[in-house]
């Protein structure tokens, strides 16, 4: 543990040297520190080396005739992380499959990392005592499929969590911090719905996560799409997709970077031809929910408590059924700051 937080502080110092370290400056509201090129390229090749590691060891490769995940974003994480872990506490309480994250995760500050992996490292200690059991040989295996994960380390047991990338992530260099902890800014999964045991195709949903970080996704990331690297191999029910940057925004009024026309359109266009059920978003720090050529778009509001600062309906859940219907609800977070004396 103290040999991780030596190396993200490490990071910091390189990410931040030479740097301001406001909390909010003009590049972090418009922009990301770095180039989309580079951070899709560099993605591409963790993707390619750890795809074995990404898609399996997960409760997500078992059979879920029913489920749920849950959707936050912004969550600007700093010295506390109340909001963050309380999103964590949800979705255990709920037994959500997985949660997902819009971008903007923490601020670029070596101490607001350290902060930030210590969380993930306790979130995943209870996730794993809720739903693994050791077995007498002191291997981990999951207590409702046991026959499906047998023989897993601790280490193996993969922390259902999946972020996309945000500007305020990488302001000041911090692709270094951002990446050391969570390694690719654009996957793919899927969770299976039927593996075919009774004569028919195996059925699948997908989900997507977009680098969205820049406002662009860059060529290397659009050739990507085009050449199908996210496109998968089975049959899928529902696709799901993640971005940070909101592609519609809430009002005309709003200060917030957006995609430019030409990217809108081909977004529209590749959630067409992904036969997307529903693409959630961030970024804008305000909730809107519209539908478009029948795909369902939300975008959510900060679960930041810094710029939320009373309890308020933060959160997504998405209900997905056996029969394919699938519906969404606002779940509301409670945690506020201890007041200082």
């Amino acid at each position: 543990m103290k040999t991780k937080y030596i190396i993200i502080a490490a990071l910091a110092a390189m990410a931040l040297a030479n740097t301001s370290c406001e909390k909010v400056s003009p590049q972090g509201v418009l922009m990301a520190g770095t180039a989309v090129e580079d951070r899709v390229q560099m993605s591409n090749l963790y993707y390619k080396e750890h795809l074995f590691e990404m898609k399996f060891n997960y409760d997500l490769m078992n059979k879920h005739d029913e489920y749920t995940f849950l959707v936050g974003g912004d969550s600007h994480v700093t010295t506390d992380p109340g909001r963050m872990d309380e999103m964590f506490a949800i979705g255990l309480e709920g037994d959500d499959l997985f949660y997902a994250h819009l971008g903007d995760i923490a601020d670029t500050k070596a101490e607001y990392y350290i902060v930030l992996d210590s969380l993930l490292d306790e979130a995943k200690k209870r996730y794993v005592v809720e739903n693994y059991v050791q077995n007498e040989y002191g291997r981990w295996v999951h207590k409702t499929h046991p026959e499906d994960i047998i023989g897993s380390t601790y280490e193996e047991i993969k922390f259902p969590f999946f972020p996309v990338v945000g500007n305020h992530d990488l302001t000041h260099n911090g692709w270094a911090l951002w990446s050391n902890i969570f390694g690719s800014s654009f996957y793919t999964f899927d969770v299976m719905i039927d593996d075919g045991s009774e004569g028919g195709e195996p059925i699948y949903d997908h989900f997507i996560f977009l680098d969205t970080a820049s406002g662009t996704l860059g060529k290397t990331q659009i050739d990507l799409i085009e050449d199908g690297v996210l496109d998968g191999w089975y049959k899928y029910r529902h696709t799901f997709v993640f971005s940070h940057t909101n592609l519609f925004r809430p009002s005309s009024m709003q200060f917030a970077s957006t995609f430019s026309r030409e990217e809108t359109f081909f977004l529209l266009q590749q959630f067409d031809e992904w036969f997307t059920t529903a693409v959630f978003c961030g970024h804008v720090h305000a909730w809107d929910d519209r539908v478009y050529n029948d795909v369902t778009y939300l975008t959510l509001d900060s679960m930041s408590e810094r710029n939320s600062p009373e309890p308020g309906d933060y959160l997504v859940r998405v209900h997905v059924k056996k029969d394919g219907d699938w519906s969404w609800e606002k779940v509301h977070m409670d945690y506020v700051s201890p007041k200082k004396k």
